[in-house]
């Protein structure tokens, strides 16, 4: 499969249709302050609302709400692996991607014949206290040669000046929050990334 290369994550439906305008094409809904009721209901209308759009809809973590949402792809940390059903999820043909920070994540994650694999952070990040140092650049063309066909992510302090070194060195698709949703205009922001990484991979 092919993923679109520029892949925001965001935490509300909110964000979802603001930057739906924009052009995105793949977007990651990571909710960590929803539960329950309110938590589903987010993520069957995230689903809903995506698919209207043409819009991939990654639901972070919450695999059941997923399924139940008719999410199309999955995003699991390697945490969130110990507790998921992830046959469920391939028998109703929802795609998954996984995280994956050193080689015996990465043996991990592969044994799950995942539709992706994303590797992080490769520069610091402030969204989140990491266990792992900054990755690197470089690290991305090894996972690149380990993977092969399977898509590689990059994710982690990524900003639209770094990502075209991130392609360089062989990643697939950039995953990023902050250089968008924090930007002074976050929709003009995920125009120019749209233009940007499209024109890249052409």
């Amino acid at each position: 499969m092919k993923l679109d290369p520029f892949y925001p994550i965001v935490d509300t439906l909110d964000w979802i249709k603001r930057l739906a305008p924009c052009g995105i094409r793949l977007i990651q809904l990571r909710n960590k302050s929803l539960q329950g009721a309110r938590l589903t209901r987010e993520i069957a209308e995230a689903a809903a609302f995506c698919k209207a759009q043409a819009i991939t809809l990654v639901v972070n973590d919450f695999w059941q709400e997923a399924i139940a949402a008719g999410a199309p792809f999955v995003h699991l940390g390697q945490g969130d692996l110990d507790g998921a059903d992830v046959k469920a999820l391939q028998k109703r043909g929802i795609r998954l991607g996984i995280s994956t920070h050193d080689d015996a994540e990465l043996d991990r994650a592969l044994s799950f014949a995942p539709d992706y694999v994303a590797l992080g952070p490769i520069w610091p990040t402030l969204l989140k206290i990491m266990p792992f140092a900054p990755q690197g650049v470089a690290k991305l063309t090894t996972w690149k040669q380990k993977i092969g066909e399977i898509p590689l992510v990059a994710i982690g302090g990524i900003t639209l000046e770094r990502a075209q070194g991130c392609f360089a060195a062989g990643a697939d698709s950039v995953a990023l929050v902050n250089d968008v949703t924090g930007a002074a205009d976050p929709e003009a922001r995920a125009r120019s990334w749209v233009a940007a990484t499209r024109g890249w991979v052409a």
